[in-house]
């Protein structure tokens, strides 16, 4: 059992279902893609894990026992909608909220410190939140989100906002916190920190779950089984047998796309998942030079792209 564990969990709003007997794992230690399109579900679901709004059916388990007011304190939220009062003095502000998290005044300030001597805005600490920017608000949220040292994060949309140099920080942060044996959920439209990030994953679409597991094992089973050639010949590979999509009962194999690169042709080849490699290298060995042979595994962004299109 992990440290969250969601029983068929169901929210409605009116006649409207957010939420439809949702049921899922999340595993202590590592970092969960919680994702969807908008409106699926996701922000339902982290409000009902914050305590923020209760389920109309199921259950919510949290490090072994049925969730209670008291482990809010173990949570770290960083919403997508950033919410610091903008009159308030940083320092001041972070203190406050600090000790909403059960954090003394003395630790809370002795942390605070160190965060901020960390990210490099020790000069921030007394101008109001008003004078930052979109970049540095983010920062002092963060800080805010994790000053506690949460058993649980939940992180929505944590880079939005962000420059690239900024964005490389706080992924640094989120690993080392992770390493520290934090668990991090992740809810975002990136999917290239998708597939960064995340160990596992949870797809809602509709107020369905559509998939969850891991995440390599997911790109493998929903991806296209493709792979990448690279060769050497006087032709282009498709001119040699006949066309960009071969026939099937020729080739073990469709191409996709073939053209020339810097290491000679490229090639990517659509693979029946039960031929083999041996099978493809065989059927092309004596018409071209093979320089490269490798499977390309599947981008997150497209398989997020056909799940939520087929349901």
């Amino acid at each position: 059992m992990g440290i969250i564990t969601c029983s068929n969990v169901t929210k409605k709003f009116g006649d409207f279902t957010a939420l439809n007997s949702v049921s899922l794992d999340i595993p202590q230690g590592e970092i969960f893609g919680l994702l969807g399109p908008n409106g699926a579900g996701k922000t339902t679901l982290i409000r009902i894990i914050n305590q923020i709004t209760l389920p109309d059916a199921g259950e919510i388990i949290f490090d072994g026992h049925p969730m209670r007011e008291s482990d809010i304190e173990n949570i770290g939220y960083l919403p997508e909608e950033r919410g610091l009062y903008k009159k308030m003095k940083v320092g001041e502000q972070a203190l406050y909220l600090a000790r909403l998290k059960g954090m003394s005044n003395a630790e809370a300030t002795k942390v605070l410190k160190e965060w901020f001597v960390k990210f490099g805005i020790q000069a921030w600490w007394n101008k109001k939140v008003e004078e930052l920017s979109k970049g540095m608000a983010q920062k002092i949220q963060f800080i805010i989100t994790v000053l506690h040292r949460p058993k649980l994060l939940i992180l929505d949309e944590p880079f939005s906002g962000f420059d690239p140099v900024n964005v490389n920080l706080i992924r640094k942060e989120i690993l080392d916190m992770k390493a520290a044996g934090t668990t991090i959920i992740l809810s975002t439209h990136n999917m290239e920190s998708v597939e960064e990030l995340c160990d596992n994953i949870a797809l809602i679409n509709k107020s369905n779950l559509i998939v969850s597991g891991n995440t390599d094992a997911i790109r493998r089973e929903y991806g296209n089984n493709q792979v990448e050639l690279v060769y050497r010949s006087g032709e282009k590979l498709s001119g040699l047998i006949g066309g960009i999509s071969a026939d099937a009962a020729k080739m073990p194999f469709e191409i996709v796309s073939d053209e020339q690169g810097k290491n000679g042709w490229r090639a990517v080849l659509e693979i029946p998942r039960d031929v083999r490699s041996a099978q493809v290298l065989g059927s092309i060995i004596n018409s071209v030079d093979v320089v490269s042979y490798q499977e390309l595994v599947p981008r997150m962004k497209d398989i997020f792209i056909k799940l939520v299109s087929n349901n």
